[in-house]
């Protein structure tokens, strides 16, 4: 018999164990439609209320909890709790967001460097761009053709004025001479005849064989800008075109925020580098993952180190990094090894979320280890670990490269996703035309449906029915523009 809520053979994998035993507790399950709240739950805080925070030092001492805090410190009578026991004073989801966002204090924030216009692709202006000069500096042609000077019909000068050459001398009425695009328009000129439009007669006469308006097909100076003129405001991610635009207006450097330094930390002894499973050892996907998708984000990856369920050589690694935010991969939870909470205790770092109310990826933290660093611990579970990369790596690496926020949208579903009871969900789908349509194989430890995934669709509790609109993440090789740029 398969409980409401959980159906059976393919659709079943999108559920964790805990979810759908969660569902099957409830007694009557839900479906896509039914009432958003399960019996028993409660309601449900609205996206973007301020839910039960969880910030706290997690040394126990009280302190500076950042944005978010009001719980008690870990370990107090109301403390977060997180893990298999439950996690009833999570973060909610959008809340989570939001205090990663503002995590960052302004002591912490980089400080902005010039550099090179080929090395500034992704990074973002920290100051506006003003035009270094006129743009176009001098009146140019905007077409092949010839200048002409007065009514026609023409007499053709010998030679022509071609662009990166000295001007030509200037024109008198009736007087006509070749020119390129791009070239300097010569003094006197009344407009520019295009190749297309003209014809000579038999003595060598230039006519037009279309009406020709005074200043047609001329680029006047300053067309596009004046000196000193904003062209763009900080703030503004470098693109392609950016570049482009900052090499017309005459600069070689761009003053821009560096790039945050991230270290990555795999930790668990179980993880094999290489080869096929075997002996109770699996192959570490976190490892070749994160990385790459760190930079896409807009971090430089420092490094990436194994560590093992060795509650020293953690303690050795997050003390001695650098870098501006550390990404770790499980430990999350209470077990007999996960030993990243007591390390944090140990470091006396304000945990600024403890849990997170989304699945896949609940156990998820965010943690202040030094008044510039920042750590955001990520399950062990490779889609658990990709919800936490969105909820709260992506949002902080934002904040400290001074990345605008995207604009939020949405799609209808094509199918109907059931919800957890009390949680946000996570689900990878893929865009087609107007609709967003949810693919299987989306449990925590499940790669197969982000891989083929444009986005994360972001289900409420209670799930949504097929042609509900759902707010979508992008993945930022799957959405237009720089996001696509790895390196």
């Amino acid at each position: 018999m398969t409980a409401r809520g959980v159906q059976a053979g393919e659709d079943a994998e999108d559920l964790d164990v805990e979810e759908a035993l969660a569902l099957v507790n409830q007694g009557t399950g839900h479906f896509p439609g039914d009432s958003p709240h399960f019996p028993g739950t409660g309601a449900t805080p609205a996206p973007g209320t301020p839910g039960p925070a969880t910030g706290g030092r997690v040394s126990g001492q009280g302190g500076d909890a950042g944005p978010g805090s009001g719980a008690a410190p870990h370990g107090g009578p109301h403390a977060a709790h997180t893990g298999p026991q439950g996690h009833a004073h999570a973060t909610p989801w959008p809340r989570a967001r939001d205090i990663a966002a503002r995590a960052v204090r302004p002591a912490a924030r980089a400080t902005a460097v010039p550099v090179p216009l080929h090395a500034a692709l992704g990074l973002v202006l920290a100051e506006p761009l003003a035009a270094l000069t006129d743009l176009p500096s001098f009146d140019t042609s905007a077409m092949d053709g010839w200048a002409v000077a007065g009514p026609g019909p023409w007499d053709v000068r010998e030679g022509g004025s071609l662009a990166g050459h000295a001007q030509a001398a200037p024109l008198t009425d009736g007087e006509a001479v070749g020119i390129a695009t791009g070239a300097r328009i010569p003094q006197d000129t009344t407009a520019v005849l295009r190749t297309e439009h003209g014809r000579t007669d038999a003595k060598g006469k230039l006519h037009s064989v279309r009406d020709l308006g005074h200043g047609q097909d001329i680029r006047p100076r300053g067309q596009e800008c004046r000196s000193g003129e904003q062209l763009l405001p900080a703030g503004t991610l470098v693109t392609p075109a950016v570049l482009g635009l900052a090499a017309a207006a005459g600069y070689d450097t761009l003053t821009t925020v560096p790039r945050p330094r991230a270290d990555v930390f795999v930790l668990g002894d179980e993880l094999l580098t290489e080869g096929l499973p075997h002996d109770g050892r699996i192959r570490d996907a976190l490892g070749p993952m994160l990385p790459p998708w760190l930079r896409a984000l807009g971090a430089e990856v420092a490094s990436v180190r194994r560590v093992g369920d060795d509650a020293k050589a953690l303690h050795r690694a997050l003390t001695r990094s650098e870098a501006d935010l550390v990404v770790t991969t499980g430990g999350t939870a209470a077990g007999p090894v996960d030993h990243l909470r007591p390390t944090l205790r140990r470091m006396e770092a304000d945990l600024l979320v403890d849990g997170v109310r989304v699945r896949p990826g609940h156990p998820m933290l965010l943690a202040r280890t030094k008044e510039n660093q920042h750590l955001v611990g990520l399950p062990g579970n490779p889609l658990a670990a990709v919800s936490g990369l969105l909820t709260l790596a992506e949002p902080l690496l934002r904040a400290l490269a001074a990345r605008p926020a995207p604009e939020p949208y949405t799609m209808p579903l094509r199918d109907g996703v059931h919800g957890h009871p009390s949680d946000t969900r996570l689900v990878p789908v893929v865009l087609r035309g107007d609709h967003a349509a949810p693919l299987h194989y989306n449990g925590p430890a499940m790669l197969r449906g982000v891989a083929a995934a444009d986005a994360l669709a972001v289900v409420p509790p209670g799930g949504l029915r097929a042609g509900q609109e759902a707010e979508l993440l992008d993945l930022p090789w799957a959405a237009a523009g720089i996001g696509v740029c790895f390196t």
